[in-house]
């Protein structure tokens, strides 16, 4: 999916990347095995999930400002299902179309 939405005309890029639980470690290496996704590795004081109130397979999209816009989750809606996948891909790049409003 990276891929496609590299290759659109949006207003901004668009970055996917994976950010795993704080405790959850021992899975890094499989998950990242043969893949480009970039992974981050939050450090204990650092616990993005409960920041951003995530569950598992969350993806949280932000604006330009990083505000939340809004999830979609992975388990609920597989990507292997072509509506779902237009769905989140649709979202990303409508993300991508925000305009920027600083406070």
């Amino acid at each position: 999916m990276q891929s496609e939405i590299d290759s659109q005309q949006a207003l901004r890029g668009v970055q996917i990347l994976g950010v795993n639980a704080i405790g959850r470690e021992s899975g890094n290496e499989g998950m990242t095995a043969g893949r480009v996704l970039p992974w981050l590795q939050p450090s204990t004081g650092e616990d993005v999930w409960t920041l951003w109130q995530v569950t598992y397979r969350d993806v949280v999209i932000l604006g330009p400002g990083n505000e939340r816009l809004g999830v979609f989750n992975l388990t609920e809606n597989d990507l292997s299902d072509p509506a779902n996948y237009a769905a989140l891909k649709s979202q990303l790049l409508d993300a991508a179309e925000q305009q920027y409003e600083p406070d």
